[in-house]
């Protein structure tokens, strides 16, 4: 990688050494890496190059592999997991210049996007070019621009936020196969079936069913998204057979899982 794209490149928008508008930030992280919990003053567009990362926050989990990149609001705590190999671009915008450039109101919160043709040559773009330039301003803008028109992807697992929740959701994702039913997994958490059925959906805005089907897709994109082979990913997440995995696959994300394999082209 060129040493100009490892380095943080900065822009500044007067020659007043004003702080930058904007900047685009280029790593390497190897898998296992982490990043801790931080915040930024900035929001921040992470895009994975190649490779595959998750975003955590109080909320929830994003999985990004190389189809979609996630949006983290200025202020918002969050920390970064690298699942495999991977090259990160971050492209960061500074509060007035969403104001001035963006819908504020749409950029208030978390989300994953699929990532377009024309969002991907952008980020490309902006991680090799002169960010001193003129034309660099109209790159993130524009880059901004289609961000914001993107509806977001279905790559949220969020997470129940009582002690309760979580327990079951501990439970929920270590059983794959989904062997275990509503009462036991109620059971096992020291809780009842209808407090169950009533948390979900009051937590997480999905029921159970639909929660733990989220997270079996969330977990067959990583396995995905990593190489491995359709079979063995629709057997590792336990469901009967491909034809059956492929139907779920695409009832969350509207896409095959090949079609998915081969937008991380």
């Amino acid at each position: 990688m060129p040493q100009t794209r490892r380095n943080a490149n900065r822009h500044r928008a007067k020659a007043n050494h004003a702080a930058p508008l904007f900047a685009v930030h280029c790593a390497e992280k190897k898998r296992g890496e982490s990043l801790p919990l931080h915040a930024h003053e900035e929001g921040q567009l992470t895009y994975a190059a190649s490779g595959t990362v998750q975003i955590h926050t109080e909320a929830g989990v994003w999985l990004v592999p190389p189809q979609l990149a996630a949006w983290v609001p200025a202020g918002v705590l969050h920390r970064l997991e690298t699942l495999t190999d991977a090259e990160l671009w971050m492209v960061h915008w500074r509060p007035e210049a969403l104001q001035a450039w963006g819908d504020g109101a749409s950029l208030e919160r978390p989300f994953a996007l699929r990532v377009t043709p024309l969002l991907r040559a952008l980020l490309r773009e902006s991680a090799t070019m002169n960010l001193a330039a003129d034309k660099a301003e109209l790159v993130v803008r524009l880059m901004l621009h289609d961000l914001m028109a993107m509806p977001d992807a279905p790559t949220f697992l969020p997470w129940p936020t009582s002690e309760v929740g979580k327990r079951v959701a501990d439970l929920a994702l270590a059983d794959t196969g989904q062997f275990l039913g509503l009462a036991e997994l109620a059971l096992r958490a020291a809780t009842s079936a209808r407090s169950v059925t009533r948390l979900f959906p009051k937590e997480t805005g999905l029921t159970l069913k639909a929660w733990r089907q989220r997270a079996r897709i969330v977990r067959a994109m990583e396995l995905l998204s990593c190489g491995n082979p359709l079979s063995s990913v629709a057997h590792d997440t336990g469901f009967a057979s491909t034809a059956a995995f492929s139907t779920a696959f695409r009832q969350v994300t509207s896409l095959t899982p090949t079609a998915f394999v081969a937008g991380g082209g």
